[in-house]
């Protein structure tokens, strides 16, 4: 019986004496793993509730001149940026809200203030969970600008657009594929209505030049968003819309917005954005914006 006992207290010191011999490369090798381990359990978790982002981006430029006899002009340029997002969480629902607003202007020389930036974007998107990678969502959008917009090729200069005048609403459901955090894309039918108030063109139908006030189109909808790290310091975040009206499928509306941001400290950073849009029933020609800024950029929360 003595002997039985001893039994368990003999292998308890063998498992301790051979846990001595490790070599410190396996101990380590050891310590990572369960540091990994812990990591993916933290991960795995269920956190339920709101989780809020913000952030806050101020880019100035300023060129002034006196009896510089190579030329050239005074400037003074600047652009305020705010985007967050606000994400619900529970058991079987995801709903996700993510807005942005941006406005910047510029002096040339003795032409005046004029506008370089102006985006009003919200956007609700709804996912109720049913499995791993592929889910049933809802999703609302809203783009508009702050201040009016002018055409500065005309003598005088003249209006071409206001707040709410156009603005771009898209209601949307369907099924969203997101293989890993980084990358999602989602297709489903979708609504499009552009308002418009006096500034009817934004508003015309080119096949048939109805002209209206409020233009809704049923269509099909695809989203496809990227915003993966490049870097340690360096994100870059892609976003490509498409709309093919039912009545004129090869007509679809293109949206393309990409960004680069590369963060040199915890306040400063530079940022390189491409807006690209397609859109026939506005322009014949490719639309594009390009923007290159650095300034100052804080985390709110």
């Amino acid at each position: 019986m003595k002997r039985a006992h001893l039994l368990p207290l003999l292998f308890l010191a063998a498992a301790g004496v051979l846990a001595q011999q490790k070599t410190p490369e396996e101990r380590e090798r050891e310590k990572k793993y369960l540091e990994q381990a812990a990591k993916v359990n933290a991960d795995t978790s269920k956190h339920y509730g709101w989780n809020h982002t913000a952030s806050g981006a101020l880019n100035l430029t300023q060129v002034s001149f006196k009896d510089w006899v190579a030329g050239g002009s005074n400037t003074l340029a600047y652009s305020v940026v705010l985007q967050g997002s606000s994400v619900l969480t529970s058991e079987r629902t995801v709903w996700t809200n993510n807005y942005k607003f941006a406005f910047g202007q510029a002096r040339l020389g003795d032409q005046g203030l004029r506008k370089t930036d102006d985006d009003i974007y919200i956007e609700s998107l709804l996912i109720y969970k049913m499995g791993t990678y592929v889910n049933p969502y809802g999703a609302v959008t809203l783009r508009t600008q702050f201040a009016p917009g002018y055409n500065y090729d005309t003598k005088p200069e003249s209006v071409v657009s206001r707040l709410f005048d156009p603005a771009y609403v898209t209601q949307s459901a369907g099924m969203e594929y997101k293989p890993v955090p980084e990358f999602s894309t989602r297709v489903g039918a979708a609504l499009r209505e552009v308002v418009t108030s006096q500034y009817n063109q934004y508003a015309t139908d080119l096949t048939t030049h109805e002209v209206h006030k409020v233009w809704t189109r049923g269509g099909l909808e695809s989203v496809s968003e990227l915003n993966a790290n490049v870097a340690e310091n360096i994100q870059f975040v892609g976003r490509l819309e498409l709309f093919a009206p039912f009545q004129s499928f090869d007509r679809i509306v293109v949206r393309n917005d990409y960004s680069i941001v590369a963060k040199v400290n915890k306040y400063i950073s530079t940022g390189l954005t491409l807006n690209i849009i397609n859109d026939v029933n506005v322009s014949a020609r490719t639309q594009m914006k390009q923007a290159l800024a650095l300034g100052l950029t804080y985390t709110l929360f």
